[in-house]
């Protein structure tokens, strides 16, 4: 300076005059002195209105609080709405306004969601609390942290810090708080990083309410503005909203601005024009930041920036479309779910450096890895079956990003995913039922889809899984569903339209119903031919059908004659050595053995045997299939012994070809283990269903067909073992299943309870036996009519009971009355005619008729 001269200036200035060249001016601010405990920075969050209390609180005090056991850590993560904030202000303001000894001293909220955030929170600790310089952000952090460790001979501070909605793990590097006896941390966050997770931090995972917890909230919250709502359409909304505490009290708030009742605004969420957005409240409770369909889109936009970028979001579009509550890996990274993912990258140009275009089974992990650490996914990684489970309102959100043309396209991936993953033989029940489940939850979310431009073929690999299971009951509903949606969306004449009609006939009548599917394979038929033709392939199976239920229903001399018609036809069609001839020849001559030539149908069995050798070869399924009918006819034809040694050489081939838990081989270990009893081994045909039963329990479940029928064979053979009162109570407790799996009309529930009387008749209550039967008799005239077969043999057995009652005169005239009968449906020569004169001669010796020498002789 130069020239400087006097100069004035106010207090707190400085002032001088002359000539200024440069000056350097330290203003030093007086010393903030620390605020005095207990002290409080930042906000914590008020308690929500209605606040339910949970589980998850309780656990949280405990572990914090646990004295030398206590944990200085804690991470609260879960999906975003489950309510990690409320449970972090909840026990903050528990700790904060605990009256006893070991209330806080300092309690410190952070809104954490970057780190910026983190560091000006802890800056204003660190001015508030330790003198630090409020200029340097940075350093005024670093001084809190720096103080929050305890000092030796310093007065203990307790602390809390809550670093609230974490967004990145990395935001806290060289954030975190000390270890400290004194302190406690606690974090909410989205995220499942291991770099969350330590030996000084335990995870907590914050789950959904649940059912009580959420009806209980639905309840407080609308008794509080004065509204009542029935308890069930409380507990129906609850499912409906996944028991999502965000979504509970959005939809409350709807409810009371909107005067709506619950059944109303559930109508509303289930309306699938409607979107997520839609169902929100104008003004959010609570002081709540987002409506639940913005909740995640936060979460989505990180994800997708994580390795390999740009996937996660189509990869959660994808998973909307199938089962929230488990969709196998092996769906979502299938060859079309991998196309897909590569056609969204191809399409947004969405790829880093040096990656590959094509996105391979690694990528879509990683993807689903990415999903699961911002919580939008629960992905099972290294288990055996790795599955994905997704909140359904995710999944809604989700799908309401996508326009019209995206949906369907993403609905048509998903099946086709599914189809590419299902195997053709269950061997693995849970992978089958998850792909079910999964269908179902497509169909109900984009079934239109499905139907554009035809009906995919994963609704139809639908229903025969289903059937294939067991579940005969559900996959004719099915069917009959899938039918009609066909015929309004395809017209009654297109293929796929026929094939579900097709579908549903041949599953009403494995439901039970035998002449119903007859009934709808003639109609069936009539419309095959007036679309498609006579000679048409579906038509020609079609008549097959026909017979086959026409048989099943009773009729196997119709069945016969009609299949015989339809050979002549299929030879001069296709060929004598088609498929379908052949398969044509198979049939024929089951039918005919039903019909009672046993003889005639092992001489054309064994013949078909000889032409499907040249023409399928000695290992093929219809080959094998073929030894198998052979056997069991000259069985049938009398020579037990022969068929059970046969079904032994078979059952070897074919293990060796299809394995030891493809259908033929499990039908070749019954019918070995049944002809070895038929030909006097009954103690080991036993042995042998019970060890068939241990498979088939591994192998199909409990509740399946074949399942069920090994148990009553193992019963049955136990009975002729000679346990007659075990294989009664084995066959009460097998009535139970097979009523709960089949239904009551079912004809293995009918023969069941046929069986269960028999068996308590050898035990030596005959009389029970005779009552039992007349009330199946009477619910089979009902279910199938007088002049069924199984009827007529019923009929055979009561009488047959009411002798062995003591009322020999009784059967003798029962007896007398059926025969009539089974005479003018089966004919004279059948072998039920032939049982039914046998049985009429015993009784009639046994109440002492003249007649009985002669009529054994005819």
């Amino acid at each position: 300076m130069s020239r400087t001269g006097d100069a004035i200036a106010s207090e707190g200035a400085v002032a001088n005059a002359g000539y200024i060249h440069q000056l350097n001016v330290v203003q030093q601010h007086t010393p903030r002195p620390p605020a005095p405990w207990p002290h409080q920075v930042g906000v914590i969050p008020s308690r929500a209105q209605s606040f339910q209390r949970r589980t998850e609180a309780d656990r949280l005090r405990a572990v914090a609080d646990g004295g030398g056991t206590a944990v200085l850590v804690q991470v609260l993560t879960g999906m975003g709405g489950v309510g990690k904030t409320q449970l972090a202000a909840e026990y903050a303001l528990t700790a904060w306004d605990n009256g006893s000894g070991n209330a806080l001293d300092v309690v410190v909220w952070v809104t954490a969601s970057a780190r910026s955030a983190v560091v000006a929170g802890y800056a204003q600790a660190g001015v508030e609390l330790c003198r630090a310089d409020p200029d340097d952000a940075e350093q005024a952090a670093r001084t809190f942290l720096a103080w929050l460790t305890h000092k030796a001979g310093a007065k203990p501070c307790r602390w809390l810090i809550v670093l609230d909605d974490v967004a990145d793990p990395n935001d806290l590097r060289g954030l975190w708080p000390p270890d400290s006896i004194h302190g406690r941390t606690l974090v909410t966050t989205r995220r499942r990083d291991a770099a969350l997770s330590g030996e000084d931090r335990r995870l907590v995972e914050v789950g959904l309410f649940t059912e009580a917890e959420a009806v209980a909230y639905l309840t407080r919250s609308l008794a509080a503005h004065g509204r009542q709502e029935p308890e069930e359409q409380l507990t129906a909304l609850a499912s409906d909203l996944g028991y999502l505490p965000l979504a509970l009290a959005q939809a409350a708030a709807y409810v009371i601005d909107s005067g709506d009742d619950v059944a109303a605004y559930r109508e509303l969420l289930a309306d699938r024009a409607t979107t997520l957005a839609d169902t929100a409240p104008d003004r959010l409770p609570d002081d709540q930041a987002l409506p639940l369909a913005a909740v995640w889109s936060l979460s989505i936009d990180r994800a997708d920036t994580l390795r390999p970028a740009g996937l996660a979001r189509p990869m959660l579009q994808l998973t909307a479309m199938l089962d929230p509550n488990g969709i196998p890996q092996a769906v979502v990274t299938s060859e079309p779910a991998l196309a897909h993912l590569s056609a969204h990258r191809a399409q947004t140009g969405h790829r880093l450096t040096g990656e590959p275009a094509t996105i391979t089974v690694r990528n879509a992990v990683l993807a689903l890895r990415a999903l699961h650490r911002l919580s939008l996914i629960d992905h099972s990684s290294g288990t055996f079956h790795q599955t994905v489970r997704i909140h359904q309102l995710i999944q809604r959100a989700a799908r309401d990003t996508l326009t019209p043309s995206q949906h369907d396209q993403y609905a048509r991936t998903a099946a086709d995913a599914l189809l590419a993953v299902w195997p053709a033989i269950e061997r693995d029940t849970d992978l089958a039922q998850a792909l079910r489940a999964n269908t179902t939850a497509l169909t109900g979310c984009a079934e239109d889809a499905l139907y554009r431009p035809h009906a995919h073929a994963v609704l139809y690999r639908m229903d025969r899984s289903l059937g294939e299971a067991g579940q005969v009951t559900t996959a004719r509903d099915y069917c009959q569903h899938l039918a009609a949606i066909a015929h309004d969306h395809l017209g009654p004449d297109h293929p796929d339209t026929l094939a579900a009609q097709n579908n549903l006939a041949h599953w009403r009548g494995e439901a039970g119903d035998a002449a119903g599917a007859a009934r709808a394979f003639a109609e069936l038929l009539e419309h095959l031919v007036r679309v498609l033709g006579p000679d048409a392939p579906d038509t020609l199976t079609a008549r097959h059908n026909l017979a086959r239920w026409r048989g099943r229903a009773g009729d196997a001399a119709g069945a016969a004659r009609a299949i015989s018609e339809l050979l002549e036809h299929l030879v001069r069609v296709l060929g004598p050595d088609h498929p379908d001839t052949l398969l044509a020849r198979n049939n024929l001559a089951y039918w005919r053995g039903e019909a009672g030539d046993a003889a005639g149908a092992a001489t054309a069995m064994s013949e078909l045997l000889d032409d499907r050798m040249r023409v399928l070869g000695p290992h093929h399924p219809d080959t094998l299939a073929a030894r198998h009918n052979l056997a069991h006819w000259r069985g049938e034809a009398g020579d037990a012994a022969g068929a059970a040694r046969a079904f032994a050489e078979l059952l070897e081939d074919v293990v060796r070809v299809l394995g030891q838990d493809h259908r033929q081989a499990l039908l070749a270990r019954n019918s070995l283990a049944d002809w070895r009893g038929r030909a006097g081994d009954a103690a080991g045909a036993a042995r042998a269903f019970a060890e068939l039963l241990e498979h088939l329990v591994r192998a199909l479940g409990q509740d399946h067909p074949q399942t069920l029928l090994t148990r009553y064979n193992l019963a049955h053979w136990r009975g002729e073992a000679g346990n007659a009162a075990g294989a009664a109570t084995a066959i009460s407790e097998l009535l139970d299943d097979v009523v709960r799996v089949l239904g009551q009309d079912h004809p293995d529930t009918l023969a069941a309870r046929h069986n269960l009387a028999y068996w308590r008749g050898k035990a030596g209550d005959a009389a029970g036996a005779v009552t039992a039967i007349s009330e199946l008799l009477e619910h089979l005239v009902r279910a199938l009519g007088r002049d069924n077969r199984q009827t007529l043999l019923t009929r055979l057995s009561l009488a047959d009971w009411r002798g062995r009652a003591g009322d020999a005169a009784g059967a003798v005239t029962a007896i007398s009355e059926l025969l009539d009968d089974v005479v003018r449906v089966l004919g004279q020569d059948h072998p039920d005619t032939l049982s039914a004169r046998n049985s009429l001669t015993h009784w009639r010796g046994k109440a002492g008729g003249s007649d009985a020498h002669q009529m054994t002789d005819a």
